[in-house]
């Protein structure tokens, strides 16, 4: 159908679909019975959850399949044989393989596999969720050439929402059984993905009304975002009934399909200046047609002093790719670092479980603001201000090193005012660091590009979550059960890892300088197509 057949209803396809695919997010609610009825200790537990970050963050493959099917159509042969739809069926594939195999393993459907084999269960299905990433964010980065940093904001942003998302599902539908839980995670991403993956297609299409109709998605986004929140602390406060559950779900349910309005609202503008009667003259003047040739002369100029769509063998010569990795290494690194040591860090400090729980739960909401306000900070600071996106990275890693201090503080308090800075700044590098990719490199290969460079998080992750804030912990605890209570426990933890993120701002602001010119040429080759 035509009315389906734009780049704002795939916009919504693709929302929906990120809004589903954040299961790797939920391992907390289903670890325990996994834990229990396979029988593992806490370090084998640890280690199922290692693939499972190395699952959702390296999704190489994923970027390689998403140039090799859309390359059909970058070399004008057009056709639907190849294009994201390719990417996200595969991703629900793995989705359900990896989920459903974990919940027959649980239930008891099948034998209880070899750690070994959970492992490839847990990864599989946490790679699902780097090939509806890769298709959604780099299908909307071409839709959305000139409002990049907005439209990879609200993908990634709906990814960090989804969470927060499914944990609704979670408390509606499954009654409280984990399992039940892992089953739902194996169909909800599956079914989603596939009866909203035909939607999802790329234009490459600009017009004077796409900030207009992206600042709709984005109060979308936020609304959203802010019912969330106002739910999870009043479930986490006074608890809620399964009736009022249900309502809740279904008001959720509501406000996701607000999106499609948009799009509807963005065809009938679209239809009405189609039906307008063309007021331009009959004869142009030989004046506009040299300004016309010399602007598309100053197109093709400009177009050549940008970065050539680099491959990742070619991307990782430079040095301007290991700058953007190791940038993100202290940032993305000690961001996760802190949200799976928080339920710990809370104890320690003698946080109310109900306390404890609100700081979890609102994690999802900081890391959405992060994500969605970051990349639609970067968009007006580079239109409005020239400023290039790496200053705003930047200015994220050294706010984010207040953050880590104020943690390591340890005053009353502490850990909700250190936990929404540093997620917040840490939702931020997952929407910058793409966009920057495609600019810096090119489109064609970008995929490929920022997850190789997402694997930084899992890496960060590891040596700031068991090489120093399990080995700190493990040196200072004492007593019964091996527990440490006090400010003391995590100081020297967060003290380190607020000086790595003011090495990833240094870092950052080496990045800022080495891309001014880029940015430079980038504003005048818009300022041409415009």
């Amino acid at each position: 159908m035509e009315i389906l057949r734009s780049k704002w209803v795939a916009m919504a396809a693709s929302i929906w679909i990120q809004c589903a695919s954040g299961g790797s997010y939920t391992f907390g609610i289903y670890s325990a019975v996994l834990k229990s009825t396979q029988s593992y200790d806490q370090s084998t537990l640890d280690t199922v959850s290692v693939f499972k970050d190395i699952g959702a963050n390296a999704g190489v493959f994923s970027g390689l399949l998403y140039t090799y099917v859309t390359s059909n159509r970058r070399r004008g042969r057009g056709g639907d044989s190849g294009g994201p739809w390719v990417v996200l069926a595969i991703g629900a594939i793995q989705c359900f393989a990896g989920y459903f195999l974990m919940w027959a393993s649980v239930t008891g459907i099948i034998r209880k596999p070899p750690v070994a084999l959970m492992c490839l269960f847990m990864f599989i299905a946490a790679q699902s969720q780097t090939f509806f990433n890769t298709a959604n964010v780099v299908s909307a980065v071409e839709n959305f050439a000139d409002y990049g940093g907005t439209a990879v904001g609200i993908m990634k942003g709906f990814l960090g929402l989804s969470g927060a998302i499914l944990i609704q599902l979670y408390e509606t539908l499954c009654g409280g059984d984990p399992a039940s839980f892992i089953l739902l995670l194996a169909v909800t991403p599956t079914v989603l993905s596939l009866l909203a993956m035909p939607l999802v297609r790329i234009y490459e299409t600009s017009t004077a009304d796409d900030k207009k109709h992206l600042n709709g998605l984005s109060a979308v986004s936020l609304i959203i975002a802010a019912y969330l929140m106002v739910v999870i602390i009043v479930k986490n406060t006074f608890g809620l009934s399964s009736v009022a559950n249900v309502v809740t779900l279904v008001c959720l349910i509501l406000l996701l399909a607000l999106p499609l309005l948009i799009a509807t609202r963005a065809r009938r503008d679209r239809m009405e200046k189609t039906a307008l009667p063309d007021k331009s003259p009959l004869i142009i003047s030989p004046k506009a047609v040299t300004s016309v040739n010399q602007s598309s002369e100053g197109d093709r100029q400009v177009e050549a002093g940008l970065s050539e769509n680099l491959n990742l063998l070619q991307a990782m010569k430079s040095l301007s790719f290991w700058l953007l990795f190791l940038a993100m290494i202290c940032g993305m690194g000690s961001g996760l670092s802190t949200i799976n040591n928080i339920r710990q860090i809370g104890e320690s400090l003698r946080y109310s479980s109900v306390e404890i729980n609100s700081l979890v739960s609102l994690w999802s909401i900081w890391n959405f603001l992060g994500r969605f306000g970051a990349g639609y900070a970067s968009d007006a600071m580079l239109h409005k201000k020239g400023w290039p996106r790496p200053w705003l990275m930047a200015a994220t890693l050294g706010t984010m090193t207040i953050g880590h201090l104020i943690i390591a503080s340890g005053f009353q308090g502490n850990l909700y005012v250190g936990s929404v800075i540093v997620g917040v700044c840490y939702g931020s590098q997952w929407s910058l660091m793409p966009t920057i990719t495609s600019e810096l490199f090119g489109v064609r290969h970008m995929g490929t590009i920022f997850n190789t460079i997402s694997i930084a998080s899992p890496i960060g992750s590891y040596i700031f979550s068991v090489r120093l804030i399990g080995y700190i912990y493990d040196k200072t605890a004492s007593g019964e059960g091996n527990k440490c209570f006090g400010s003391h426990c995590f100081r020297l933890s967060f003290v380190i890892m607020a000086s790595v993120a003011f090495f990833g701002f240094l870092v950052a602001i080496v990045l800022f300088f080495r891309t001014k010119t880029l940015y430079r040429q980038i504003l005048v080759k818009r300022l041409h197509r415009r």
